[in-house]
């Protein structure tokens, strides 16, 4: 199934980049593509803001809360993904590689997504400076150092430019190295969760000049589940105190849709990341949304140690990627244990 969803993705990239075909949600999560990550590699900056083709999945990943000068609240997404599609023979216009990207943004329940394909001409990936580039959807550094950084993109009456400033790096799970499941399914993993943002926002061809906060993620592995497994349920929050606090959240479901494997990282002001033991995690779905007849949570109550637990809730419950692999991502606020906004991604629904 998969070899042929491929296959549909490279005949899509000779007629035009449009991908023709929806893949099963849980079916490109389990795809094992690549070398698994080496646990005593390590995360060594700024290397490790360029590509890793012998792992065969990989992303740079960028979500934002931000408030215009009006008041009104938005949220934004910016996504570069690589993955591996060798083709069985050797080709001159294929380095085996596929690219695409996502930008969606959302304001009070609307939401909209958008989505391009490439090969490596219109792909540009590099680490110093820093560069992640598809088109004219690009995330860069703008000086030698990583940081600060800038991001445009536009299509259809929506854009963003956008100043991202300065924040600690966080490494997730062991110095980097961020378990997934049980039978050791891993990624290399860091953040820079409290990026300072500026800049202009478009929705729906009206601009606004916007402020708040950016979390901006990387990640690269061979695979994230076992076939037992159909998807995650994962938050990225920061607190409404000065300084800033952090929490990062994630938890695989099973077969059955019941969380399986949890982890965390508590992040300080410095960026540093305590690992919460898994044992210690406990999700809870306290209320659904129904959309296209599927069911996303909207609400949940997570248990953690040595804390009054949290209640998480969806702020634009609508926030669909419909996008060739659907996927919920939009803004989530978050109470009573932690007090923040962040933003929530639901994956294999």
């Amino acid at each position: 199934m998969m070899r042929c969803l491929w296959c549909v993705f490279i005949m899509a990239l000779l007629l035009g980049c449009e991908p023709a075909a929806k893949t099963t949600n849980s079916q490109g999560l389990q795809l094992v593509s690549g070398e698994p990550v080496d646990k005593s590699t390590g995360i060594t900056l700024p290397q490790d803001h360029g590509p890793h083709l012998a792992q065969g999945i990989e992303w740079w990943y960028l979500t934002a809360n931000l408030t215009a000068d009006t008041g009104e609240t938005f949220g934004a997404q910016w996504t570069l993904f690589r993955t591996q599609v060798p083709l069985p023979f050797a080709s001159t216009w294929w380095d085996n590689q596929l690219y695409f990207a996502h930008f969606a943004l959302q304001h009070e329940q609307s939401h909209v997504a958008f989505e391009r394909f490439a090969r490596t001409k219109q792909a540009k990936i590099s680490a110093s400076p820093f560069v992640a580039q598809l088109d004219d959807w690009v995330l860069k550094s703008s000086e030698q150092n990583f940081l600060p950084l800038q991001l445009k993109a536009k299509q259809d009456g929506y854009a963003l430019d956008l100043t991202l400033g300065n924040s600690p790096v966080t490494l997730h799970g062991e110095n980097g190295y961020s378990q997934k499941t049980a039978k050791g399914h891993a990624s290399y993993y860091f953040s820079y969760p409290f990026l300072p943002t500026t800049g202009t926002l478009t929705f729906n061809g009206k601009a606004y000049k916007v402020s708040g906060n950016a979390w901006y993620d990387r990640e690269w592995s061979a695979s994230l589940l076992d076939k037992s497994q159909l998807g995650w349920d994962w938050f990225s929050l920061v607190s409404n105190s000065n300084p800033k606090q952090g929490l990062m959240l994630f938890c695989i479901r099973d077969g059955e849709q019941n969380y399986d494997y949890c982890s965390g990282s508590r992040i300080a002001a410095d960026g540093k990341a305590t690992a919460i033991p898994r044992e210690q995690i406990r999700m809870q779905v306290l209320a659904h949304t129904t959309i296209d007849g599927t069911q996303y949570p909207r609400r949940w109550k997570i248990e953690l140690p040595d804390a009054k637990p949290v209640i998480i809730e969806s702020i634009t419950t609508v926030s669909l990627n419909r996008l060739s692999t659907q996927y919920w991502e939009g803004r989530v606020k978050a109470t009573e244990g932690f007090e923040g906004l962040g933003y929530a991604e639901l994956a294999g629904y």
